[in-house]
């Protein structure tokens, strides 16, 4: 029997900032590259979806430079900053107002216009009524880190709609036990929490870590220290934004220690971010030093820098993340996807060693082309 063609993913984003602009596009860019072998995304295709796949049916916002405005303008509006590679991409829909709640803090309202918010007058709109509407499948959230209220308003509107929720920044949803009950209880997956690039600081510290234990070394001490020049960066020199971001950076190097029964030693770690440099623009630079103890307590001592365009470097990762949550809502898959999300997020719900997480990525993906081929509907299961 031949295997249908899968319909489009119809998402729906919170927030209109660098990483969506940069995500959107990409799906521009990879319309105009299908058939070329490009880099960037790990998977050309999964449970039987490609890149261009992908729709986006609705989008939110509170900056009145985007409100009102078709995505395909407003992703170039101020504050934003990520590279422009595709000029040339469609206007697609209306940006929405959404709730401000915590999403805006008050250092970003003084800051100068070209690198702050500036809220619009605009009446909020519904958003799981939108996302009713618009009969999306994903809602995405984007919101600046430290928007713990607002995150929770979009996590309860998605499932109000019965969407399911990827969740791609630091206020923990997919890995708070009572979040997962509640989308296991409305039947929806979700992935989260804190998207990880996919040759950013994070995943380069999971591996180096992973390395150093595999060949039988002894971890002293891990810094990872980054600086940008971004919104994400100067949003984060509010201290109290900044805990959550931090925290689950560090999750990513101290789960390591934990899968093999390590302590950590005390004083040892350290990622996150340091400061803003406004002219780095979209351009991170991370950091990294590594002291180690070998054959007969010999020491080794790491010393690394990573320079990434961060936007971009996160957005074949969400492409990922999407079409993972497309393939559990056909198989009835609920709750927090385990392997999607130790691969695709710095604070999965069960962090995993970078290979096994891969394994159940591909296994769930392989699970849907089996099932979509033999015509079956899956029964309703949990991963």
């Amino acid at each position: 029997m031949a295997t249908a063609r899968p319909k489009k993913i119809r998402i729906a984003v919170a927030g209109i900032g660098n990483c969506f602009s940069a995500l959107y596009q990409g799906f521009a860019y990879y319309k105009e590259h299908s058939d070329e072998n490009v880099p960037g995304l790990m998977f050309d295709d999964i449970g039987g979806y490609a890149a261009t796949d992908i729709e986006v049916v609705a989008a939110f916002d509170v900056d009145k430079r985007k409100v009102g405005k078709p995505i395909g303008k407003a992703i170039f509006a101020k504050p934003n900053c990520a590279r422009v590679f595709m000029e040339k991409v469609p206007a697609g829909c209306i940006v929405q107002m959404g709730p401000v709640l915590d999403g805006v803090s008050d250092y970003m309202l003084d800051q100068p216009e070209e690198l702050g918010f500036r809220i619009a007058k605009a009446k909020p709109v519904d958003v799981a009524r939108v996302l009713k509407d618009t009969k999306a499948d994903i809602l995405l959230n984007y919101l600046p880190v430290g928007s713990q209220a607002a995150t929770e308003y979009y996590a309860q509107a998605a499932i109000d709609a019965k969407v399911a929720f990827l969740n791609c920044i630091p206020v923990f949803i997919a890995s708070v036990p009572k979040w997962e009950q509640k989308f296991i209880d409305a039947g929806l997956p979700l992935i989260g929490d804190d998207m990880r690039s996919a040759f950013g600081a994070s995943i380069l510290s999971q591996v180096l870590q992973e390395l150093a234990f595999d060949r039988g070394f002894q971890v002293d001490f891990h810094q990872q220290i980054n600086i940008g020049g971004n919104t994400d960066f100067n949003n984060m020199m509010v201290q109290s934004r900044l805990a959550s971001k931090k925290e689950s950076k560090e999750n990513v190097i101290r789960a390591q220690n934990d899968l093999r029964g390590i302590p950590v030693p005390k004083y040892s770690l350290f990622a996150g971010p340091s400061t803003h440099l406004p002219y780095l623009e979209d351009n991170k630079v991370a950091y990294f030093n590594l002291r180690l103890r070998g054959f007969g307590n010999a020491p080794v001592n790491v010393d690394i820098k990573l320079s990434v365009q961060d936007s971009e470097n996160s957005a074949g990762v969400v492409i990922d993340a999407i079409r993972y949550l497309q393939v559990a809502r056909e198989l009835g898959v609920v709750g927090a996807l385990r392997g999607p999300s130790a691969w695709t997020q710095k604070t999965p719900p069960v962090q995993m060693q970078y290979a096994d997480a891969k394994e159940a990525c591909e296994q769930l993906a392989k699970r849907q082309l089996d099932a979509r081929h033999h015509n079956q509907k899956p029964a309703t299961a949990r991963s």
